[in-house]
């Protein structure tokens, strides 16, 4: 719960008292050094959690941040615990069993290198609400979900991304660098404006080398047309209505995405 100090004389008892009053009277002070790929405390504007080495408890929260003299800002916290740090880059990064002295400033140095990553058509056509999968490289875990038109930090390295475009575009070791943005171009969409006359059952599939890929199925609800956004290629779409019950009533249509064009699909 806290310190203990042995006072069984007099001597003993005025440096104590003495390390108390330092205590009281002198903050405890830590510096958090953001190191980039050459050692040198460049990154900031990242949260940093700080806690409980042994309860395991967050005791503070801190937005990395530079001074008026550029340099990483000072912190005063409870000289007492023992911290451990997690800078909440993508992925994140950490430091355990970060000990203080109390009344004294210590420097902390944590390497959290990044660089940025963007996504862009080859026509510089601006899509939104397209999500993108980030994966480190070889990893099935996803670190993060980026909208197609924002741009975000990562640590530096190699990841592989997944477009959630129709169909999906996989895109293997993107290399993050220092400070660099790397930009992930796709082709221009199209729109398939896929019209029908009755709910049913349906689905569109990807056409390549006379083979078929599933890549939608239709909604089944009221509305009766859908408009998805497709990269170029050649597609099929099969149907059949929900209110016939036979198999052989099964409709279905080839139709070509072509970029930044529009094409009807009546079934």
């Amino acid at each position: 719960m806290g310190s203990y100090f042995d006072a069984t004389s007099e001597k003993g008892f005025t440096r104590a008292l003495n390390v108390v009053i330092s205590r009281a009277l002198n903050p405890t002070t830590v510096q958090v050094n953001l190191l980039d790929e050459y050692g040198k405390p460049t990154e900031t504007n990242v949260n940093m959690t700080f806690y409980d080495n042994v309860s395991g408890k967050v005791e503070y929260n801190f937005i990395h941040s530079f001074n008026s003299k550029g340099l990483p800002d000072t912190l005063e916290i409870d000289p007492l615990l023992t911290y451990d740090i997690v800078v909440n880059t993508i992925p994140p990064v950490r430091k355990d069993s970060v000990k203080l002295t109390p009344g004294k400033h210590k420097i902390i140095g944590i390497e959290a290198p990044q660089g940025y990553l963007a996504f862009k058509t080859n026509g510089n056509t601006t899509i939104k609400y397209l999500p993108v999968l980030i994966r480190r490289k070889g990893d099935r875990e996803t670190l993060n979900v980026q909208q197609f038109d924002q741009v975000e930090k990562y640590l530096t390295g190699s990841y592989d991304v997944e477009v959630l475009c129709l169909p999906r575009i996989q895109v293997k070791d993107v290399v993050i660098a220092q400070s660099h943005t790397t930009t992930v171009e796709i082709p221009v969409p199209g729109t398939a404006v896929i019209q029908r006359t009755t709910n049913g059952y349906g689905s569109v599939y990807i056409e390549d080398n006379g083979q078929l890929t599933w890549i939608y199925n239709l909604k089944d609800n009221p509305q009766q047309q859908e408009n998805l956004f497709l990269q170029p290629g050649k597609y099929r779409v099969v149907f059949r209505s929900k209110f016939s019950n036979r198999s052989e009533f099964t409709t279905e249509k080839s139709f070509v995405v072509e970029a930044a064009q529009t094409v009807n699909v009546k079934l």
